[in-house]
């Protein structure tokens, strides 16, 4: 033990490195070892009762780096080694951008169970709420990485003012560079707080229509009728008159037709009485009006409008059929046929014109 102690290496002699040695084993072990028994032990249990603080705590074990804590250990070690000062702040510095990145793993998996967990609880409420919150994971995690570089620099001596001035004109030119998809980013927001449409809607922006299957943070993606993606920017799709069915209660038909002009006066005079009893036989459908509308060409214009109580599309497209058919078979009925648009065809029999002569001869 006395010649341990007088034997000196590197400025230290070999008991204050034994010790160093130690010192850093028991530190390193100890947490090797906790975040072994929290694994094993809570884990089982974490198991048998998901969604609870042990969970929480078996997340945060694992996502602990093996060399994020050697690292500081072996600092901790060294502390009664007489290294020089170039070292022992080599040492230090690399401790403290271990603890800040440990830290920053630890709270990053907190934001993400924090999302997830408000995800599951306002899925079935409000699925905006889940775009909302895959974007303010995106932005906290931004925001928690800018914090701990700038602490990290800090605290390894670098002059942090002068950087972030040297970032803030920097930020400027990379604002100006990217400001199409700063716009797009910020058009994500205004949709997941202004709500024009949320995940489900069926929409139509121009002519696409789709239902809204992800909100992003460029990009809206819908599902096309005949089942392609489309694609749409946040910030081009905000411009664009949108049209939202999901709101819709019900829909309007506006019934149209032409029977030929001879049609006898007193069976026009009832036809607008039959139609409305044709509509008002079917279900979920409301009546509104039928009337003889006009005089068109060689023709008499019958309107009548009445709505599908129901925003389904097959039912709105069932009950137009009812009603088609059932006016077909009246008019049938009444020996009525539906007047098409007279079209004249002229023939002439005179011969052709003679070619000018004048003109020079066609071409071979």
């Amino acid at each position: 033990m006395r010649r341990l102690a007088t034997t000196s290496f590197l400025g230290s002699s070999l008991l204050q490195w034994a010790t160093a040695v130690g010192i850093a084993l028991a530190v390193f072990l100890t947490l090797l070892l906790l975040r072994w028994l929290i694994v094993r032990r809570l884990g089982r249990r974490a198991e048998r009762t998901p969604g609870g603080l042990d969970d929480i705590a078996v997340d945060l074990a694992r996502r602990t780096r093996t060399l994020l804590i050697l690292i500081p250990a072996v600092w901790l070690g060294s502390l009664d080694l007489r290294l020089g000062p170039a070292v022992n702040r080599i040492l230090g510095g690399a401790a403290e951008v271990a603890i800040f990145l440990q830290v920053a793993l630890w709270a990053s998996l907190a934001i993400d169970l924090w999302v997830a967990r408000a995800q599951r609880r306002r899925l079935e409420r409000d699925a905006t709420s889940v775009a909302l919150a895959g974007v303010l994971r995106f932005v906290g995690k931004l925001v928690l990485w800018a914090i701990i570089l700038l602490a990290t620099l800090d605290n390894l001596g670098i002059n942090v003012t002068a950087l972030m001035a040297g970032l803030g004109i920097g930020g400027v030119a990379v604002a100006l560079a990217l400001q199409n998809v700063l716009s797009d980013l910020f058009a994500s927001l205004s949709i997941v707080f202004d709500k024009p449409f949320v995940l489900g809607d069926s929409i139509t922006v121009g002519d696409m229509t789709g239902t809204v299957e992800s909100i992003g943070l460029k990009t809206t993606r819908l599902r096309g009728a005949s089942g392609e993606l489309l694609i749409l920017a946040n910030g081009e799709l905000l411009k664009s008159r949108i049209q939202n069915w999901r709101w819709m209660s019900e829909r309007r038909v506006v019934l149209a037709f032409r029977v030929p002009g001879e049609t006898p006066a007193d069976v026009v005079a009832g036809l607008p009485a039959r139609l409305r009893g044709i509509v008002e036989a079917q279900d979920q459908v409301r009546f509104e009006r039928a009337h003889f509308k006009g005089f068109g060409e060689s023709a008499l214009d019958f309107e009548a409008v009445y709505w599908i109580v129901s925003p389904d599309y097959d039912l709105f497209m069932d009950r137009q059929q009812a009603v088609n058919l059932a006016l077909l078979k009246t008019l049938q009925e009444e020996g009525i046929g539906l007047a098409v648009p007279a079209r004249s065809l002229l023939l002439s029999r005179h011969p052709r014109p003679p070619a000018d002569r004048n003109l020079p001869p066609p071409r071979p």
